[in-house]
């Protein structure tokens, strides 16, 4: 049997689920299809907590987290609950860094967007957890903090089925292929026809342009966590411990406490690359290691050995910008990566 729908989702991550969202909520007759069960960890949408914040390299960026702000503070209305937890965040950059803080001053200050900048005297008298280096300079924005991917990702899937939208999982797609002004799509044992698809499987991207003869240069890679006990985790609570990056390579970057007991940090990029199916789910010990045995770094004074480690996957372009167009010939399909996008500019 076949099933008619405007536009069909391939993909059920970050992205996938608000575009469903947003195309049901236009009164979209609408299919998401996941080839796992809904909420896997196989991806690199899951865990508690990952950073939003205003301070980007480029105003056109700063522009896009200003949106995503505001797409974020419409979902939040629409599920009444809260996604986005405002704690501040400091981008510490050492001296001599290899990330120019003029890109990112001078994008806010063009964006209008508040900003503080900070001596390692000022920053570590106002957040006492941090040791600082002598010719650190941090910026302070205060619209910074943390969105929950867990709850990001929920309330938009079960908000799209309340607004009607078809949900598959462990579908995994077989075939796709272009019928006149169509797409027909094989998922799951069963024939879905529609006239717009989105692809937004994230890892997973290649084995499905490859239906269309297309491959894109993305990198895959296997980034890691780590959670650090702590005798007093009230030093690291969001309202006392804020969002923070270590701006320079290797680049670092931290939570406070939440959804776990102890905060949260991590090497950006850090990973070993990978293929979806070749990843593990093992700690890996040496990623871990430049943020337990480097003092010099901004790490936490409170902070005690590692208690949890988690793995996600980044799907990175080669100058890890957005990939967001319809795909050569084929206007009616398009491709979405890389999760913090106001996603209702997606539909």
């Amino acid at each position: 049997m076949k099933y008619d729908y405007d536009c069909i989702v391939l993909g059920l991550g970050g992205l996938g689920s608000a575009a469903l969202y947003w195309l049901a909520r236009q009164n979209k007759n609408v299919l998401g299809l996941e080839q796992f069960e809904i909420g896997h960890i196989r991806g690199g949408s899951q865990d508690h907590s990952r950073i939003i914040r205003l301070s980007y390299h480029t105003p056109q960026y700063v522009d896009l987290a200003k949106q995503a702000y505001t797409t974020w503070a419409e979902v939040e209305a629409d599920a009444n609950e809260k996604i986005i937890l405002k704690t501040g965040g400091l981008d510490i950059f050492p001296p001599n860094a290899a990330i120019p803080i003029a890109d990112y001053t001078g994008s806010m200050t063009t964006a209008g967007v508040p900003f503080e900048i900070l001596s390692p005297v000022e920053t570590m008298r106002r957040w006492s957890q941090f040791h600082l280096p002598e010719g650190t300079t941090t910026l302070y924005q205060a619209e910074s903090g943390l969105a929950s991917p867990n709850i990001g990702n929920c309330r938009p899937y079960k908000m799209a089925k309340a607004y009607g939208a078809t949900i598959r999982d462990n579908a995994p797609i077989t075939n796709i292929r272009p019928i006149k002004n169509e797409i027909e799509v094989e998922a799951g044992g069963e024939v879905y026809r529609c006239q717009t698809l989105i692809l937004a499987p994230g890892a997973w991207t290649n084995h499905a342009l490859a239906h269309f003869g297309l491959h894109l240069p993305l990198e895959i890679t296997q980034e890691q966590v780590t959670y650090y006990a702590s005798p007093d985790i009230t030093q690291f609570s969001p309202e006392r411990f804020p969002i923070w990056i270590w701006m320079d390579e290797p680049c670092f970057y931290g939570f406070p406490v939440f959804g776990e007991a102890g905060p949260k940090i991590a090497q950006d990029v850090g990973g070993k690359t990978v293929t979806a199916e070749s990843r593990s789910f093992e700690p890996d010990l040496e990623n871990a290691r430049p943020h337990r045995n480097l003092p010099e770094k901004p790490y936490p004074r409170h902070a005690r050995p590692p208690n949890l480690y988690q793995t996600c996957l980044y799907t990175l372009t080669p100058d890890r910008d957005f990939v967001l167009n319809s795909l050569p010939g084929h206007p009616n399909v398009s491709s979405r990566w890389v999760l913090p996008m106001p996603t209702n500019l997606l539909v």
